[in-house]
């Protein structure tokens, strides 16, 4: 029997290209390439395929060998701050465009969670301007 997740879990592409596919099979059809480094909602995991659902909120099928428990989290806003602190008043190391991603260090505290950029810069951004928590 498929185990459906029952609290919210969040797994991470681990390969350069992942193929989405509409059922748990190499033989399903072909749907979506999505790159390393990006948050997904697991759904149902069976093992050896995963369902997952991406930011636009879209179901999909994903090889388990392709995702890590590794995290990282989504920019969905138009654009973002990593500060310093987690703090709104605290300085800002750099300004996010939509769509990057950033590896998740800590969980949610008061509105922000701590994360490294790519770059090297690791501080707090804004919960609610992420997707993938």
């Amino acid at each position: 029997m498929p185990a459906i997740a029952s609290a919210i879990d969040y797994r991470t592409v681990s390969v350069p290209k992942a193929i989405l596919y509409d059922v748990p099979s190499a033989q399903g059809k072909k749907l979506f390439l999505i790159g390393q480094g990006y948050p997904v909602e697991v759904i149902v995991d069976l093992g050896d395929w995963v369902k997952i659902r991406d930011r636009q909120g879209s179901l999909n099928w994903i090889d388990a060998k392709q995702l890590t428990t590794k995290r990282s989290v989504l920019v969905n806003v138009d654009q973002a701050e990593i500060r310093q602190s987690a703090d709104a008043s605290a300085a800002i190391l750099c300004k996010l465009e939509k769509d990057v991603t950033l590896d998740l260090m800590e969980p949610p505290s008061n509105g922000w969670v701590k994360v490294h950029h790519r770059d090297g810069i690791v501080g707090y951004v804004l919960a609610a301007s992420v997707w993938g928590i």
